[in-house]
Protein backbone atom coordinates (compact mmCIF):
# COMPACT_ATOMS: atom_id res chain seq x y z
CA UNK A 1 0.00 0.00 0.00
CA UNK A 2 0.75 3.41 -0.75
CA UNK A 3 1.48 5.84 1.88
CA UNK A 4 -0.93 8.11 0.27
CA UNK A 5 -3.46 5.30 0.14
CA UNK A 6 -2.64 4.79 3.65
CA UNK A 7 -3.34 8.58 4.46
CA UNK A 8 -6.86 7.85 2.72
CA UNK A 9 -8.03 4.96 5.23
CA UNK A 10 -6.66 6.57 7.77
CA UNK A 11 -9.17 9.56 7.27
CA UNK A 12 -12.29 7.37 7.27
CA UNK A 13 -14.67 6.33 9.86
CA UNK A 14 -13.25 3.07 11.81
CA UNK A 15 -15.94 0.85 10.01
CA UNK A 16 -15.11 2.81 6.49
CA UNK A 17 -11.75 1.88 7.10
CA UNK A 18 -12.43 -1.55 7.57
CA UNK A 19 -13.92 -1.62 4.18
CA UNK A 20 -11.20 -0.04 2.19
CA UNK A 21 -8.49 -2.04 3.98
CA UNK A 22 -10.39 -5.16 2.75
CA UNK A 23 -10.81 -3.75 -0.92
CA UNK A 24 -7.27 -2.78 -0.44
CA UNK A 25 -6.14 -6.02 0.33
CA UNK A 26 -8.06 -8.38 -2.21
CA UNK A 27 -7.51 -5.45 -5.17
CA UNK A 28 -3.47 -5.42 -4.83
CA UNK A 29 -3.44 -9.54 -4.06
CA UNK A 30 -5.44 -10.46 -7.61
CA UNK A 31 -4.14 -7.27 -9.84
CA UNK A 32 -0.42 -7.40 -8.27
CA UNK A 33 0.89 -5.75 -11.33
CA UNK A 34 -1.21 -2.04 -11.41
CA UNK A 35 0.14 0.77 -9.78
CA UNK A 36 -1.81 2.08 -7.42
CA UNK A 37 -2.39 5.69 -6.53
CA UNK A 38 -4.11 8.54 -5.16
CA UNK A 39 -6.38 10.06 -8.25
CA UNK A 40 -9.53 12.76 -8.14
CA UNK A 41 -8.67 12.17 -4.22
CA UNK A 42 -9.46 8.34 -3.98
CA UNK A 43 -7.23 5.46 -4.54
CA UNK A 44 -7.39 4.04 -7.73
CA UNK A 45 -5.72 1.13 -9.99
CA UNK A 46 -3.99 1.14 -13.27
CA UNK A 47 -2.61 -1.11 -15.87
CA UNK A 48 -0.95 0.36 -18.15
CA UNK A 49 -1.95 3.88 -17.32
CA UNK A 50 -5.63 3.14 -17.60
CA UNK A 51 -7.62 3.35 -14.69
CA UNK A 52 -9.17 0.24 -13.68
CA UNK A 53 -10.76 0.23 -10.05
CA UNK A 54 -11.25 2.28 -7.83
CA UNK A 55 -12.83 2.96 -4.49
CA UNK A 56 -14.22 6.36 -2.58
CA UNK A 57 -16.62 7.68 0.37
CA UNK A 58 -19.89 9.25 -0.83
CA UNK A 59 -23.21 9.14 1.07
CA UNK A 60 -24.54 5.62 0.37
CA UNK A 61 -21.23 4.31 1.74
CA UNK A 62 -18.14 3.14 -0.05
CA UNK A 63 -18.10 3.02 -3.45
CA UNK A 64 -16.07 0.43 -5.45
CA UNK A 65 -15.86 1.38 -8.63
CA UNK A 66 -15.10 -0.59 -12.27
CA UNK A 67 -14.44 2.00 -15.11
CA UNK A 68 -14.84 -0.22 -17.71
CA UNK A 69 -17.62 -2.52 -15.26
CA UNK A 70 -20.68 -1.75 -17.86
CA UNK A 71 -19.45 -4.49 -20.08
CA UNK A 72 -18.77 -7.01 -17.14
CA UNK A 73 -22.18 -8.21 -17.66
CA UNK A 74 -22.65 -8.43 -13.42
CA UNK A 75 -26.13 -7.48 -11.68
CA UNK A 76 -24.58 -6.38 -8.35
CA UNK A 77 -22.42 -3.38 -10.45
CA UNK A 78 -25.51 -2.06 -10.70
CA UNK A 79 -24.67 1.86 -9.98
CA UNK A 80 -23.89 2.74 -13.80
CA UNK A 81 -22.22 5.59 -14.94
CA UNK A 82 -24.42 8.09 -17.22
CA UNK A 83 -21.33 9.33 -19.63
CA UNK A 84 -18.86 6.28 -19.68
CA UNK A 85 -18.94 2.90 -19.18
CA UNK A 86 -18.09 2.21 -15.32
CA UNK A 87 -20.59 0.14 -12.93
CA UNK A 88 -20.08 0.34 -9.20
CA UNK A 89 -21.30 -1.31 -6.08
CA UNK A 90 -21.68 0.21 -2.35
CA UNK A 91 -20.41 -1.34 0.82
CA UNK A 92 -21.86 -0.36 4.56
CA UNK A 93 -20.44 -2.64 6.22
CA UNK A 94 -17.00 -4.84 5.47
CA UNK A 95 -19.12 -8.39 5.85
CA UNK A 96 -20.75 -7.30 2.76
CA UNK A 97 -17.48 -7.79 0.44
CA UNK A 98 -18.19 -10.66 -1.43
CA UNK A 99 -14.51 -11.83 -2.09
CA UNK A 100 -15.37 -14.47 -4.87
CA UNK A 101 -17.71 -11.52 -6.70
CA UNK A 102 -14.74 -9.29 -6.44
CA UNK A 103 -11.94 -11.71 -8.02
CA UNK A 104 -14.33 -11.92 -10.65
CA UNK A 105 -14.64 -8.29 -11.41
CA UNK A 106 -11.20 -8.00 -11.08
CA UNK A 107 -10.25 -10.64 -13.55
CA UNK A 108 -12.83 -9.37 -15.91
CA UNK A 109 -11.32 -5.79 -15.15
CA UNK A 110 -7.80 -7.13 -16.89
CA UNK A 111 -9.91 -8.54 -19.62
CA UNK A 112 -12.24 -5.74 -20.50
CA UNK A 113 -11.02 -2.47 -20.29
CA UNK A 114 -12.38 0.75 -22.05
CA UNK A 115 -9.38 3.40 -23.39
CA UNK A 116 -9.76 6.28 -20.58
CA UNK A 117 -5.95 6.82 -20.82
CA UNK A 118 -6.66 8.84 -24.58
CA UNK A 119 -9.99 9.86 -23.67
CA UNK A 120 -9.29 13.00 -23.75
CA UNK A 121 -7.07 13.08 -27.12
CA UNK A 122 -10.25 11.65 -28.77
CA UNK A 123 -11.88 13.77 -27.46
CA UNK A 124 -14.49 12.43 -24.99
CA UNK A 125 -14.65 9.05 -27.04
CA UNK A 126 -14.46 5.57 -25.36
CA UNK A 127 -12.78 2.52 -27.51
CA UNK A 128 -12.22 -0.46 -26.17
CA UNK A 129 -8.97 -1.99 -25.94
CA UNK A 130 -9.75 -5.55 -24.70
Amino acid sequence: MTSEINTYHNTQSTDDRLICEKLEKIIREFLPEANAKIWHRHPVWFLDENPIVGYSKQKPGIRLMFWSGVSFDEDKLNVLGKKFKDASIFYQDVNQIDKKALQRWLKKAQEIQWDYKNIVKRKGKLIRLR
